[in-house]
């Protein structure tokens, strides 16, 4: 079921109608195509793996597999295993992440574009006691992530609204740090940048996870372009990222790939029973060298 948002005061209420969903302005017809995927988006791959420890998660994992952990796969139990398993490489990566943000403040406010269900607003709170504020075009996703934050006692702390990240309702130079994991291939990214570089204050920090195709590779190919038929996306190249921070007064300080990294995740997902027809894609992309998986922190100057 669709829930819907009003602009004003982001009050949720249930719909009386199958209409379509609330999409904040300025809006585009793909924004809204987006707005209702994700409003309708269940795989039981995000609930099942948030459902380990409450933090639930939109993006995938990294680091070596804890074969000892999942034991034996004969074991009745070992299914339980490897899902706990996939979330545990989950958060790890949102650590990943966290642990590129710089000096952070109690008393700092940080956005997450593309907050998705708010595992990682959560983890960003946990760590630094800061106020952290998420944007979604999808309703269902914010009152998921606000009501997770109330369940936790922290929703004076962590929000997620509804509201297109290109526009944010966020003051000029608010927030120390920023980020977009695994969220970027939605936009443009020139509009982007401008808008982190507009929100973030002088010497604060962004960071994004993402998947972008090779630019040495000469095109997308046939695997990234299912991943973008697969989650209605546009994956950028490498280069487009680099040139839109250079646009934006974003100057990179760490650009680290994470292929490596993220492959393991991608090889036990495909022999779970969470598997949603993509694995194939991911694996295949990043073993012949046309999909990368990568972090850039780049500092607003």
């Amino acid at each position: 079921m669709d829930i819907f948002v009003t602009s004003t005061d982001l009050t949720v209420t249930a719909p009386t109608s199958a209409a379509s969903a609330f999409i904040p302005s300025p809006a585009t017809p793909y924004q809204g195509d987006i707005a209702r995927y994700w409003d309708h988006e269940a795989r039981p791959v995000n609930l099942r793996l948030g459902d380990v420890d409450g933090l639930y998660h939109h993006h995938y994992g990294i680091g070596d597999i804890d074969h000892e952990a999942l034991g034996d796969t004969e074991d009745s139990a070992y299914e339980k295993k490897l899902i706990a398993e996939l979330h545990r490489l989950e958060s790890a990566q949102a650590d990943v992440l966290l642990n590129h943000l710089g000096s952070i403040g109690r008393d700092d406010t940080l956005v997450d574009a593309g907050c998705g269900r708010g595992g990682s607003m959560v983890m960003a709170h946990q760590r630094f006691g800061c106020r952290v504020e998420g944007v979604t075009l999808s309703a269902k996703q914010a009152d998921f992530a606000n009501q997770r934050a109330r369940e936790l006692g922290i929703d004076d702390s962590v929000r997620a609204r509804v509201c297109n990240m290109l526009s944010t309702p966020f003051e000029t130079g608010q927030a120390a740090a920023s980020w977009n994991n695994e969220s970027s291939m939605y936009v443009d990214l020139h509009d982007l940048f401008a808008e982190h570089s507009r929100v973030l204050a002088v010497g604060g920090r962004y960071v994004t996870i993402t998947g972008c195709w090779n630019p040495r590779y000469g095109q997308p190919s046939k695997w990234v372009s299912q991943i973008n038929a697969h989650f209605e996306c546009n994956i950028h190249s490498r280069r487009e990222y680099m040139r839109a921070m250079a646009d934006n007064r974003l100057v990179p300080q760490a650009v680290i790939d994470l292929t490596p990294q993220t492959l393991p995740y991608w090889e036990l997902r495909a022999t779970s029973s969470l598997v949603t027809g993509i694995e194939e894609a991911f694996i295949n992309s990043y073993k012949d060298g046309s999909f990368q998986y990568v972090l850039i922190a780049a500092d607003r100057v």
